[in-house]
């Protein structure tokens, strides 16, 4: 029995446990699949990476203490973070990566 792409439906020559007839196939075959669940990665990565680069622009030294305020004037969004740390004073940091 000869098998078929999945993407083309075109007849597979080769290995028996190929599924695509060539490698445009397959990379068109799984970015379909894909695709959704990659746009909400990609958009958090990109807020993410943004948030980073605030952070490491405004903390060269990596111990400088940044107020809230201007974080917001710079444009950095409370929702994108990877983790939080507060202080038993109640401070509370905000981290992006090694950033904080």
């Amino acid at each position: 029995m000869q098998k078929e792409c999945l993407e083309c439906g075109e007849k597979i020559v080769g290995r028996t446990d190929k599924k695509f007839c060539s490698d445009a196939c397959r990379n068109s075959y799984n970015n379909t699949i894909n695709k959704d669940s990659k746009n909400l990665i990609r958009n958090t990565n990109n807020w993410l990476r943004k948030n980073y680069r605030i952070l490491e622009a405004l903390n060269p030294d990596k111990k400088t203490k940044v107020s809230r305020s201007k974080l917001i004037e710079k444009g950095f969004d409370f929702n994108y973070f990877t983790s939080i740390y507060t202080t038993k004073a109640g401070t509370v940091y905000y981290f992006v990566y090694d950033q904080g």
